[in-house]
């Protein structure tokens, strides 16, 4: 996730970001799925999209922390 965009999912709610991860794992499974049946042409999607994932859930995680 490119630090411009980075900067407008960290304002986001708590709802956005749950919309947002479960696009992502969406868009993940549909990866994964196309990969195993053709090759990609840039596999290091997955891994950027794994990454971004991660990025969010931490972020979710760090929010309801400082929330309670």
């Amino acid at each position: 996730m490119k630090s411009k965009n980075w900067n407008a999912v960290k304002i986001m709610t708590d709802i956005e970001l749950n919309v947002k991860l479960n696009e992502l794992r969406d868009k993940l499974f549909k990866l994964r799925f196309r990969h195993s049946t053709t090759p990609l042409k840039n596999p290091l999607e997955i891994r950027e999209i794994r990454r971004n994932i991660a990025k969010i859930k931490t972020l979710v995680a760090q929010k309801r922390k400082i929330k309670n």
